[in-house]
């Protein structure tokens, strides 16, 4: 029986869901360490505050007039940002994205991980003197540049400092007043929808304009390394989840295809092994032979599509994922995590069962697919089912003495 491609891209999926598990449980333990009542009533101020500040006074028909219109001018923001971005890329300016990247990356770890920092060692009065203080946040933030955009370093500090970055940004998200973080949610996954389908959206293009130049894209995002060595270097499959930028990224999982051609001297319908001591003869039996172990992608497809398609799969891959996606996953669960552990249960499981669907639906379609819609909807769904109808009836039956 033939297996899925699920099976077979397991581990990286695990890889994947792991890093984003780990984020979201850190940011609910900072929200926990670092909430208290001058916090919640402290105001925020950033680009999806503009146009409106809630008032714990306001009517709640006030309040969700003003958190449309925070949101609808942060998805404008982005959009133009993200346009931008694809200009900038479409002519070659790489060299600038680069730095661009690198000092967003420098921003997030220096200021909003020191001011985080800071909080820590208040609230927990951890005597550290400012020298020290500075020499440890200075060393943590270059390292973290030079780990995220160097090749030099290993795979899993890259990891790390990845995560680190999506905590830091989710913990100051979590500042944001909550009909406002409840209706940004909303409209950052309508708006990751359109922007990866739709046929000028500024995320496919992006995606479309580095897989026509085999380049990486210009963005901050998460590597899952394959885990299975590639039998044929030339043969480049991978599960590409394509960015805007470092803050405001999104996740488009898609399957590329970078097979960088048919070395000279052999026919194009020739199997080709990784030892060269092989005669053809046992390549072209081995081909065969091996193809009980490899997985199509995807059923019903002639020999030839079957070979390409086992030769990706089986190749060097690996899935990224956008460091937004880490962001208003953490987001999400950090903003629940304000109101009850119940509810940020139910998130969790929402969250990771609409990653699951994304993935399932890649295998399935095999074109580029955004990442927040399902996730974010589900999330959302569950967040308020449970808070307005699970939990009183849970509290009430316990209280009742009709469950334990």
């Amino acid at each position: 029986m033939e297996s899925s491609v699920l099976e077979c891209v397991g581990v990286e999926i695990i890889g994947v869901m792991s890093p984003v598990s780990i984020c979201m449980f850190l940011v609910v333990l900072l929200v926990y360490s670092l909430s208290s009542p001058d916090a919640a009533a402290a105001t925020f101020q950033s680009a999806a505050t503009l146009v409106y500040s809630e008032n714990p006074s306001d009517t709640a028909a006030q309040k969700l007039e003003g958190a449309v219109l925070n949101a609808l001018v942060f998805v404008v923001l982005i959009a133009l940002v993200t346009f931008l971005l694809v200009l900038l890329y479409y002519y070659n300016c790489t060299s600038f994205l680069r730095h661009y990247t690198r000092f967003s990356a420098f921003f997030v770890l220096a200021s909003l991980g020191g001011s985080i920092l800071l909080s820590l060692l208040q609230r927990f009065s951890i005597p550290v003197d400012a020298l020290t203080s500075l020499l440890l946040l200075l060393n943590f933030t270059v390292v973290g540049v030079l780990s995220v955009f160097s090749a030099a370093v290993p795979i899993l500090l890259r990891q790390a400092y990845m995560v680190c970055l999506g905590i830091i940004v989710a913990a100051w998200f979590t500042k944001l007043p909550e009909w406002t973080t409840w209706t940004l949610l909303l409209a950052l996954a309508l708006y990751d929808l359109v922007a990866v389908l739709a046929p000028g959206g500024p995320l496919k293009l992006l995606v479309d304009l580095a897989s026509s130049r085999d380049e990486e894209l210009p963005a901050l995002v998460y590597e899952a390394r394959p885990t299975v060595p590639p039998r044929n270097p030339a043969a480049l499959g991978l599960l590409v989840a394509g960015a805007s930028d470092s803050e405001s990224s999104r996740i488009e999982l898609q399957i590329v295809s970078r097979d960088s051609g048919i070395s000279d001297g052999h026919n194009d319908n020739q199997d080709y092994d990784c030892d060269d001591d092989d005669d053809n003869d046992n390549e072209e039996n081995g081909g065969r032979g091996d193809e009980g172990e490899r997985s199509p992608l995807v059923g019903g497809m002639g020999e030839e599509e079957d070979e390409v398609v086992r030769r990706e799969v089986l190749g060097e891959r690996g899935i990224k994922l956008g460091l937004g996606d880490f962001v208003f996953y953490s987001v999400l669960v950090g903003r629940a995590a304000m109101y009850d552990l119940m509810t940020v249960y139910a998130c969790y499981l929402a969250i990771i069962s609409g990653l699951g669907c994304t993935l399932i639906l890649l295998s399935v379609c095999r074109k580029a697919l955004p990442a927040l819609p399902i996730s974010i909807s589900l999330g959302v769904l569950f967040y308020f089912l449970t808070r307005l109808l699970m939990e009183p009836f849970i509290v009430g039956t316990a209280t009742n003495l009709m469950m334990f």
